[in-house]
């Protein structure tokens, strides 16, 4: 993976209980709509077994995104 600044990675890069910020949010309009914009905050919940997929939080809500989904949103950790 390819970061672009200092302090910020991949959401799928953050384990368990890590928190971010939204700085670049995916492409996909399925995961805007879902609350994955830039500026809202995410922690990561749990990964299942197989690190695949990973549970999310953003906002209130929780959403179960691929890792594939989750390497596509660029964060800045907390």
């Amino acid at each position: 993976m390819n970061v672009e600044r200092r302090g910020q990675d991949y959401l799928a890069a953050l384990r368990p209980g890590e928190r971010a910020r939204v700085v670049r949010p995916p492409s996909s309009r399925r995961l805007l709509a879902l609350g994955l914009r830039p500026g809202a905050r995410v922690e990561v919940v749990l990964a299942a077994p197989l690190g695949d997929p990973l549970e999310v939080r953003v906002g209130e809500a929780l959403l179960l995104l691929r890792r594939k989904e989750a390497a596509s949103v660029l964060v800045e950790r907390e």
